[in-house]
This record gives structure tokens, sequence and C-alpha cells, in this order.
């Protein structure tokens, strides 16, 4: 407790010193950037610096439209020990003959890109030009996820993973192992990385059936630590009694050294300055994937926005005390999949999945928005005639490097048409089915100055950022 507070004190004085650094000289907004999976984060930030060093698609931002921007550049990042977010290479993909998607988020990145900005009015006069440093973010959405567990005991977790995983078919190897071990007989290794090594697999299962809600999020993304036994560990139901040296207290005793070994050194070190975040959404992809898809995604949502509670004492707030994230943004990603006719209606289901946890939630003063968006546009609009019918459509490439015209199906206007069976564990939809393309990047062909075409990431920056330029 001696070592925490220490930290918290060092934290706390460096906190200052970088507010009083940003306020004297030149300011620092850090952006986190992180989604859910197949959401499109890498592309989400690819095209986002793209289009702030060359903006004339950024007309909702008015610092852009308004030329109070004058230049935007890269410059080196202020942490050294993180690796550098690959913005060359990632526009290099889009931009090339054969455009491709770019490799995805697997673990934390970071890049700074520094904005020139002239005051308007006497104040550009006598203050002449500024600059500001926004430093973004990236990390993947399962280690957001992981954050719930700070609030969540052994026993807990337990209870809620396997309550969920019983309806699951995915999950029924793991359940038949589970039925084959006494949680309360003495710890064995072997049986432990059997049962780590089984859950894995369901959770890789669960994230490929599009489900959200896959904790702990470093069991999909290990990296340095797979097969340690910090990532050796998976849910047990709790026998009647519980013995020292018992399987289920070394299960326990792993989950607790994960949270204080791996949650929270991340939180403490990244999250803790971060001043704006969004978190990106494949909602079109979880409503393909069926009612399951969907519940799990609102459930994810609640436990992020739950994470942020203030005036409670939550595992985040004691973790960082004296923080938080001024600005949220849930964005539902792919918006190019649908025809704009139905955008209104994919905000309406982003904004209807996380409205009870913002009902519930107390953001002292913090601002929450949500809304559809696609950071790279990669189809066009038509409309055709089938069945007597005319449908709106989509046009776009396809991996073989076909075009083809694709209709995913109607939204509905209310967002309770998904969402209450979902909540009630439908199957399926039981009135409409919701398709879903895998289209290819459009090749660009760009003008001077422009950066990739795209739908409102100009407003999502407005949101985001609009209030510091």
């Amino acid at each position: 407790m001696i070592g925490e507070l220490a930290e918290r004190i060092v934290q706390g004085a460096e906190t200052v010193q970088d507010t009083v650094r940003s306020a004297l000289f030149e300011p620092v907004i850090r952006l986190g950037v992180t989604g859910l999976s197949r959401a499109g984060k890498t592309v989400f930030i690819t095209s986002l610096v793209a289009n702030l060093i060359d903006r004339a698609r950024m007309g909702q931002l008015e610092a852009a439209a308004g030329g109070a921007i004058e230049a935007a550049f890269l410059q080196p990042q202020p942490d050294d020990t993180v690796p550098r977010f690959d913005y060359e290479t990632h526009l290099a993909a889009l931009a090339s003959s054969r455009p491709r998607w770019p490799q995805g988020t697997r673990s934390i990145s970071e890049l700074r890109l520094s904005l020139r900005i002239r005051p308007s009015g006497i104040m550009g006069a006598v203050r002449g030009a500024r600059r500001l440093h926004l430093d973004i973010v990236d990390y993947p959405g399962e280690w957001l996820l992981d954050l719930a567990l700070l609030d969540r005991s052994y026993a807990q977790w337990s209870g809620e993973v396997l309550a969920r995983l019983e309806t699951r078919e995915d999950a029924a190897p793991f359940l038949r192992l589970l039925r084959e071990i006494d949680a309360a007989a003495p710890h064995d290794e072997s049986r432990a990385r059997a049962l780590a090594g089984s859950y894995t697999d369901t959770l890789r299962a669960a994230r490929a059936a599009g489900l959200s809600d896959c904790t702990p999020g470093r069991f999909l993304l290990p990296g340095d630590l797979a097969g340690s036994p910090v990532l050796t560990f998976a849910p047990l139901p709790r026998p009647g009694r519980v013995r020292r040296g018992a399987l289920w207290r070394e299960m326990e005793r792993r989950y607790e050294a994960y949270k204080a070994q791996v949650i929270k050194p991340f939180f403490r070190a990244h999250f803790a300055r971060i001043d704006r975040q969004v978190v990106l959404v494949d909602v079109l992809g979880a409503i393909h994937a069926g009612p399951a898809a969907v519940e799990d995604m609102r459930r994810a949502m609640a436990g992020i926005l739950g994470a942020f509670r203030p005036g409670r004492n939550t595992a985040l707030r004691r973790l960082l005390p004296g923080r938080r994230v001024e600005r949220i943004l849930f964005a539902a990603t792919k918006a190019d999949h649908i025809h704009h006719r139905q955008h209104p209606r994919l905000r309406a289901i982003m904004e209807a999945l996380v409205k009870d946890a913002r009902a519930r939630a107390d953001f002292a003063g913090a601002q929450t928005e949500a809304m559809s968006i696609a950071a790279l546009r990669a189809t066009v609009e038509e409309s055709v005639e089938h069945g007597g019918r005319r449908l709106d459509c989509v046009r776009g490439w396809l991996e073989d490097g076909r075009q083809a015209a694709f209709y995913p199906g109607e939204l509905p206007e209310d967002p309770a048409r998904l969402l209450s069976p979902a909540r009630e564990g439908a199957r399926k939809w039981l009135d409409a089915d919701y398709g879903v393309m895998n289209f290819a990047p459009a090749p660009l062909r760009l003008k001077p100055g422009e950066g990739p075409p795209h739908i409102r990431l100009d407003r999502a920056a407005r949101f985001l950022i609009g209030d510091r330029l």
C-alpha cells in the first residue's frame, strides 16, 4: 500500500507538470482510439491523420474549413518505449494500385500529429500562430473491456462468464472439460493449462461468431505473456468448501495477479493521460451475426461506460485519482456499407446500445456522443429494380477485383425491434434478415489537398478536438 501511495504521488506530480507545461507552452491532446473486434481502428487513425494533413474533405471541422489550421505535420512521439503507429505503411496499403486493408491492431502504438493554428480575430494578429500536439494512442478494444474486471472478484467474474457460456454451442468443449475437474481438488498445473487453453479457444470462437465481451483481453492478444501463469487461469464454479492449495485458490490468485500486473500497469501508464476517447463499434457486423451478438455488444458497452462512472469508489477512479476523460465518442463504423437513407437508423441503434449505461452514469462534466461514420468510404450508392421493388444499394470492390452491388436489408426505425429480442435471448431475427459484405478499399484518386474519402469523419474530429482548435 505504501508503494502504491508513492506511485500515486509521483503520478499526481507528473500530471501537474504536464498540465502546466501544456498551458504555458505547447498544449497536448491525448486521444485514445480503441474498438471492439473488426471495428477498423487502424483505418480510422490513418484516415484521420491523412485528412488533417490534407484538409479539403474536412468541411465540418470549423478550424479546417475556416483556415485556422495552417499546417499539420508528423513529429516524433513523446513516449520512447511505445511502438510508433506505422502510418506510412498503412496509408501505402490503402493507396496502392491494388488497395488492401492494413494490418489490424494487436498491441499499443502511438503517433504525434502537430497542428499549427492561427487564432481568429485580433488575437491572431497579436499572438501569431500557436502549436498544438495531437498524440493518438491506439490500443486493442479487448484491453478496454478488461476495465470491468477491476471491480469484479474472481467468483463474480466466473459466475457471470459461466452463465453466458451455458447458452453457447461453441463453449461445449470447455464446459465438458469443466465437468471433469474438481475445483476443490489440489492444484495441478496440467489441469490449469488444459482449462486455460480450452477457455482461450472458446474466446476465439466467440470473437469469430461476432461476440464482443471476450475477457480477459490478453488471452486473445497475449504478446510476450503467452504461456505465463498470469494468463493460465479460467472461470470455475465455486465449490462449497475451498482449502488452501486447491485449484480454485490458484485460479483466483492468478486472476488477481492479472488485474494487478497486467491491467493496472497498462491503465496507469497510458490511460491516465488520455483526454479524449473514441470507441469504434462494428454495429452492422453484430446485427448480421444475430441477436446474441447484439446483446453481447450492449453488455460490453455498459461495462465500458460503467468503468468511467464517477461519484463512486470504482476501481478505475481509485487507480487514476484526479483524472477523467473529457469526451467519449461511440462511433458505429462502416456506414458506407448501407445507403445514406439508413444512416440515422444506424446512429439510433448505436445510441440505444449505450443508452442504459449513460442513464446510470454521472460523467461529472464529461461529454459523450454517438454517431455513424466511415473513416474510409469504400462504396458508392445506387438504386436497382428487383422483384418489382426499388432497392437502395451500395456498390464496391470485392477482394477478387470484381465489383458488386449489395442490398444489406432495412434497419428498423425503432432500435427496440433489435434490442428487445436480443435481450430476450432470441436465436435469430424473426421478421428480417440483415446481410453484410466484406468490401475491399476502393482505388484512391485524390486531388491535391484532399485526404481519403470518408463519411462524417470531420464531425467526429469536431466533437473530439474541435473545441481545442
